[in-house]
């Protein structure tokens, strides 16, 4: 087996995924919200969507903004986005959208948000206060007391969301065969209050969120050239997940939405055991991602001023 360990360290956070040694010859990658966690609903329902309203003066577009917030978010092949990227999919697609100019509605271009977004910042909450700190503006600002209100939020609100069913069972089985890791875009402060809250992090190596980089930089920290590149497994339940898993080289097992319970019921008995007998790759992957896309529409569901009828593939 050979490992590297000659990676770039940018601190004391990422430094947990480059010095992991494996103990088994299979690693795992978990997704949380939406995937091991019932928790995504409730934070976009609950928590980002009311924020993006008032922080982004939405409220005389209400019902078009949540509608358009959950599509982006949860209902669409945009699902699980990095929380920036989506605030601008959500105002772009406004800003399209032929309802929104029927009520006289402007949403104004915020170029400074898609500054910060195709900058070298990472696009987490340390990011965007260090951008903010060398090119100060109102936007800016905005997008940090929104980031902020989002936070508060789902401290206050998000409690009690435990694991789909089936989740605990699964991780309990790979866990004795393969290295799990929590492999999320979360604040790493609340993954951990979330899965230790349920007893998942016992399952687990490492809890990595977004201040430890993108989860394809995740894998690649932690797992690749440590283990055959069919060895390791990333588990998700957003095309995000999906393009991951190809950047880092990896396999993909995806958790479908609305039918998570049988998702990893299938994982646990049948998908997880081709992984270790070498079967996964191929045809059996291939046919488990098309079937996750149809779970996720790209057609847009409503008339755009442009005339374009898919959601569009955020750009960097």
């Amino acid at each position: 087996m050979v490992f590297c360990y000659d990676r770039p360290v940018t601190n004391d956070l990422t430094r947990q995924l480059v010095e992991f040694r494996p103990t088994t010859g299979f690693f795992v990658g978990i997704d949380s919200d939406g995937c091991a966690m019932d928790a995504m609903d409730i934070k976009h329902l609950e928590c980002f969507t009311p924020a993006s309203i008032r922080h982004w003066d939405l409220q005389p577009i209400s019902t078009l903004a949540r509608e358009t917030a959950i599509f982006v978010n949860l209902h669409s092949v945009t699902r699980g986005l990095n929380r920036w990227l989506a605030l601008r999919q959500l105002l772009e697609l406004l800003r399209d959208r032929v309802e929104v100019a029927d009520r006289g509605v402007t949403i104004p271009d915020y170029p400074e948000l898609t500054a910060f977004i195709e900058s070298d910042y990472p696009l987490s909450d340390a990011g965007i206060a260090a951008f903010a700190a060398e090119h100060p503006s109102a936007t800016i600002e905005r997008a940090l007391r929104w980031g902020e209100a989002v936070n508060a939020s789902i401290a206050d609100m998000v409690h009690g969301c435990g694991p789909f069913p089936g989740v605990r069972e699964a991780m309990a089985a790979m866990s004795e065969r393969a290295d799990l890791m929590t492999v999320s875009a979360t604040p790493i402060a609340a993954l951990e209050r979330e899965w230790r809250e349920h007893g998942l992090a016992d399952y687990v190596h490492v809890i990595a969120g977004q201040e430890m980089g993108s989860k394809a930089e995740h894998i690649e920290l932690a797992a690749v050239g440590k283990y055959p590149p069919d060895h390791i497994l990333l588990v998700g339940d957003a095309p995000g997940d999906r393009d991951a898993a190809r950047k880092a080289g990896c396999r993909f097992y995806p958790i479908n939405p609305g039918a998570e319970a049988s998702s990893w019921e299938r994982l646990r008995t049948e998908a997880f055991e081709r992984l270790l007998d070498g079967t996964y790759v191929g045809q059996y992957e291939d046919a488990l991602i098309a079937e996750f896309e149809t779970y996720l529409p790209a057609t847009l569901p409503w008339p755009t001023i442009s005339g374009v009828t898919t959601a569009p593939m955020p750009h960097i």
